[in-house]
């Protein structure tokens, strides 16, 4: 969870033991050590160069589907014009299971039951022990809680979450090209890009306001690309805030993200919002220069 029989090559590095089948490309930063985690404990794990396929214990590289595997689509996978193609939705929610980790995925009335979604999960070394569907005015919503396969519990790695992320998009556009062009993904590995890009700097809205005695809750909206889940908590912990819980949505061509975060047990103080809600700006703003070019 990609017409014209087009493929790429993609790499994840995870901290499980476990395949994938589809390699992702998660384009981080150099070197990058990040400490923190995006649900309860703490992980540390490396982000080797960009660009670079990450070490894993298999990959593959994803295909483009047969016509026979497009739902809903014309027999060369195409969609007529007249087609009005909803706005994908991938929510990764920490909050609403103390046991697992939830995932929602929508595609207004077009998606099935995600079998192969599902055995993609599994070969991330995670567990799907719960799915159910509801309906209601903005179409089918699919729900999984998964846990890791290796502990039975909920996942609080930063970088297995984002895997998750792109593993599920990738299936997305592979079964549903016409998505492609509505998802920020589809520029980096799908059949066809999206028609504009995001501008950054009117995307990019970030609030940080007190969320009970001992937290605080930050909201951060941008314009997505691989790889940001990772980058914005390793963004927050390098200022030594701690990341608790929240939730990631990828919404289109935005990511809108709420976490809960604290300093040392406390909320976090006025001064300290403002230095970490400029960190997030200049990492969300900056040129995405290739080291390449230097």
């Amino acid at each position: 969870m990609a017409v014209a029989m087009a493929s790429c090559s993609l790499g994840v590095n995870l901290n499980s033991n476990c395949s994938l089948k589809k390699p992702l490309a998660i384009p981080l930063q150099t070197g990058a050590i990040v400490e923190g985690s995006f649900g309860f404990g703490s992980k540390s794990f490396c982000i080797v160069q960009k660009g670079r396929l990450l070490s894993s214990s298999t990959s593959t590289s994803p295909r483009a589907s047969s016509a026979t595997a497009v739902e809903g689509g014309k027999p060369d996978g195409s969609q007529s014009e007249t087609d009005n193609i909803p706005i994908p939705k991938v929510i990764i929610d920490q909050d609403s299971d103390p046991n697992a980790t939830v995932v929602e995925i929508t595609f207004g009335d077009r998606l099935g039951a995600l079998l192969d979604t599902m055995s993609a999960l599994r070969n991330l070394g995670l567990n799907v022990v719960k799915a159910n569907v509801y309906l209601d005015s903005s179409g089918k919503h699919n729900k999984f809680a998964i846990t890791r396969a290796d502990t039975g519990r909920k996942v609080e790695d930063p970088e297995l979450l984002e895997a998750i992320r792109l593993t599920i998009i990738n299936n997305l556009i592979e079964y549903h090209p016409e998505s492609s062009s509505q998802l920020a993904m589809g520029a980096a590995f799908g059949i066809v890009p999206p028609p504009e890009k995001v501008d950054v700097d009117v995307a990019t809205h970030i609030s940080i306001s007190d969320d009970g005695p001992n937290r605080s809750l930050l909201y951060v909206e941008s314009a997505d690309r691989p790889g940001l889940l990772v980058d914005l908590v390793k963004t927050i912990t390098d200022i030594d805030v701690a990341v608790e819980s929240g939730e990631f949505d990828t919404e289109g061509l935005l990511a809108k993200a709420k976490f809960h975060v604290s300093y040392r047990g406390k909320p976090l103080i006025k001064p300290l919002q403002q230095v970490l809600a400029n960190s997030l700006r200049y990492y969300l703003r900056r040129p995405m220069t290739e080291e390449g070019s230097f």
